[in-house]
């Protein structure tokens, strides 16, 4: 073995080395042959230094965050390129969209959660994670400030700092309170795994509390009304998730107050998922009506108190108020201060949320990116480049276009402005040409600059931001993660869009987003969905439709199979009441 070792060490110290460096010598011995290998102190440093050379050349990536965006994000990129590091306060993920499953026991938290380290340590190369949360970063040295989350009594610092070559932020956002007075103290929320933990034993407090002797019936009446702030999916679902809790499993086990049990869903619009389409939206009402479940629209609460909830009615104006034994807050997102902090350093500060491109570059700050909630793309308005597209596909600089001419552009268009396609299915056109009829419709030979603009000067007002949403997040962090494996392959063969101001092409392509649909559940096994195509589909087969996405959408085989045997232990054995 002693030998064999010998021979290892130098067949590999022998491989990749000059020839002249070597000095071989072959002794022949009667029981066998020997091979000594020997070579100079400075071809070892020098093959160090090389080592060392190839790994400087890889560019460190520092990743913020490891919800949606940034687990997509790093699932897919090529590390064995890239220095990766990654920054979280939380070193797991989390299946958000079933956190309303998790406030009522329908799904236990473990279920949807998954190590960060589990996932990393898969990949073909090394991804440090750190689990820490970043405190501010720095744009003009390209370092970002981290604070450690882990117990403060352990001994070590608790701060360090970190070098990016590519900072890719992707830290979600925090809950938006309106500066409402009273909702951080009084009011419960659905944005992590620990919020819907906590609402889970404040549902079982509120019971165990109303049971209790002495109390009055109008002081049981209180302590078990529920009401949610914010008509939302996440709202919306939480409250189908609680009535169903509370009749499928609650009302057997606390049988004597179960006809005081209330909820009310507030909502400052008119209708409740008024983002979904209107028969969906119209469906989720009648059917929270019919399971006794109270909807009131067009309510902006002004004030919560550990007592009581006041809010405005917006058609009247009258104030009124109403005692309740729990608050869900569920009205929407905000930047997080380091983010708000960092848009300050880049000429940021005036906006609510950081800008990106359409490449989901920061704007102001190269080298940084920004995905998911956090952010939102700033697309950018054809108007401001009409000048340059009409010179652009004015090929023999006429100063008009045939309909020849702006064919040549019309794919680079699309690609580039994609409120144009937006704007044609809008209008019912099925062609980019029917843009330059004239006001009558009739078909025209060709068009000035005047009526190009003309034909286009509407086009802008189909620019639509994106949705807060998972699916987002995760199309977003797959993009990027592209972008990173090809950028050495389209620099030298861009692959983009034109560039109508100056030359050549953008290197990749624009991010797109596909919508894939989306889910409402409204309790009683019934669900409803939106499906690419305009389709809409509600009742018990679409909720059996929700449980085989979310089911296939998991990020391992370990929580898929938790999360449908949490399903499976629900249809058997009811939800679990205590207390944990």
């Amino acid at each position: 073995m002693t030998i064999l070792s010998f021979f290892a060490r130098a067949s590999r110290a022998f491989n990749g080395c000059p020839a002249s460096s070597k000095l071989l010598v072959l002794c022949t011995l009667s029981s066998g042959g020997l091979v000594a290998y020997s070579e100079s102190q400075a071809d070892v440093s020098k093959t160090s230094v090389q080592i060392n050379e190839k790994d400087r050349k890889k560019k460190r990536v520092v990743v913020l965050g490891t919800g949606w965006a940034g687990i997509s994000f790093l699932k897919d990129l090529d590390v064995s390129t890239h220095d990766v590091q990654v920054v979280s306060p939380r070193n797991y993920f989390a299946f958000t969209p079933l956190l309303p499953s998790v406030t009522c026991g329908t799904v236990e938290a473990r279920s949807i959660v998954e190590s960060v380290r589990n996932i990393i340590k898969k990949r073909n190369g090394e991804i440090r994670f750190w689990e820490a949360e970043c405190m501010k970063i720095d744009a003009a040295n390209k370092k970002i400030l981290c604070r450690s989350t882990v117990d403060n009594k352990l001994v070590g610092n608790e701060e360090f700092s970190l070098e990016y070559d590519y900072l890719v932020i992707a830290v979600g956002a925090q809950v938006n309170t309106f500066n409402t007075p009273g909702v951080l103290e009084n009011c419960h929320f659905l944005k992590e795994v620990e919020d819907a933990q906590k609402i889970r034993r404040s549902v079982i407090d509120c019971f165990e509390k109303a049971v209790l002797p002495g109390l009055s019936e109008e002081e049981r009446r209180i302590n078990l009304h529920f009401v949610i702030v914010g008509g939302g999916p996440t709202g919306v679902e939480f409250a189908a998730e609680l009535h169903d809790y509370v009749q499928e499993d609650l009302v057997n086990l606390y049988p004597t107050v179960k006809d005081l049990v209330k909820i009310t869903v507030i909502q400052s619009g008119d209708h409740i998922l008024n983002m979904f389409d209107e028969r969906i939206s119209s469906f989720a009402e009648e059917k929270f009506c019919r399971d006794g479940i109270e909807v009131q629209t067009g309510c902006r609460v002004i004030s919560v108190s550990d007592k009581e909830l006041t809010m405005k009615l917006k058609s009247k104006g009258e104030i009124y108020s109403i005692p309740h034994g729990l608050v869900v807050w569920s009205t929407g997102v905000q930047t997080r201060p380091v983010v708000k902090d960092f848009m300050g350093q880049i000429g940021q500060a005036n906006r609510r949320v950081l800008a990106t491109d359409e490449w989901l570059r920061v704007k102001g700050c190269e080298d940084v990116y920004a995905l998911g909630d956090c952010a939102t793309i700033d697309q950018r308005k054809i108007m401001e480049d009409i000048a340059t597209i009409f010179r652009a596909a004015d090929k023999d600089n006429s100063g008009t276009l045939i309909i020849k001419e702006f064919k040549d552009v019309i794919d680079d268009i699309l690609e580039r402005y994609p409120q144009v396609e937006h704007y044609l299915r809008s209008k019912h056109l099925s062609d980019v040409t029917d843009l330059l009829k004239d006001p009558e419709g009739n078909d025209r030979n060709e068009v000035d600059i005047e009526g190009f603009k003309l034909a286009l000067s509407h086009v802008d007002s189909q620019t639509k931001n994106l949705p807060a949403t998972a699916q987002v997040a995760a199309q977003q962090g797959a993009y990027l993660s592209k972008c990173f494996n090809r950028r050495q392959q389209c620099e030298d063969n861009p692959e983009g869009p034109r560039r109508f101001r100056g030359s050549g092409r953008h290197q990749f392509h624009p991010f797109r987003y596909k919508h894939l649909g989306q889910f409402a559940p409204l309790g009683g096994e019934q669900a409803a969905a939106e499906l690419p195509g305009d389709w809409v589909s509600i009742g018990h087969s679409t909720q059996w439709l929700w449980y085989s996405v979310y089911a296939s959408k998991q990020v391992s085989w370990r929580t898929r199979v938790l999360v449908v045997s949490d399903w499976t232990r629900r249809f058997i054995f009811g939800r679990d009441s205590s207390r944990i």
